[in-house]
């Protein structure tokens, strides 16, 4: 049986977290940044295959990056 990480797209929040990012004006380094200051090491590169789908994200950073833009993890994703 296939699973869902076999397909294309290895996430669910790419596009969100794009968007959400932009409107609050941070690149993906600030974001690199401001997750490692929470402890969760996700490197720009990182930050960048997970909104071109190209890599998962765990729950541990799901939440990290949800607190980090000031949302909810559902928000991610809408």
């Amino acid at each position: 049986m296939a699973r869902i990480i076999d397909g294309e797209r290895k996430n669910m929040i790419g596009e969100n977290l794009k968007r959400l990012r932009i409107q609050l004006k941070m690149s993906q380094q600030d974001l690199s940044n401001k997750l490692e200051l929470e402890g969760v090491y996700v490197c720009r590169g990182s930050v960048s295959r997970i909104e071109d789908y190209s890599r998962t994200v765990t729950d541990i950073e799901l939440f990290a990056i949800a607190r980090v833009l000031g949302v909810t993890p559902d928000q991610l994703y809408q």
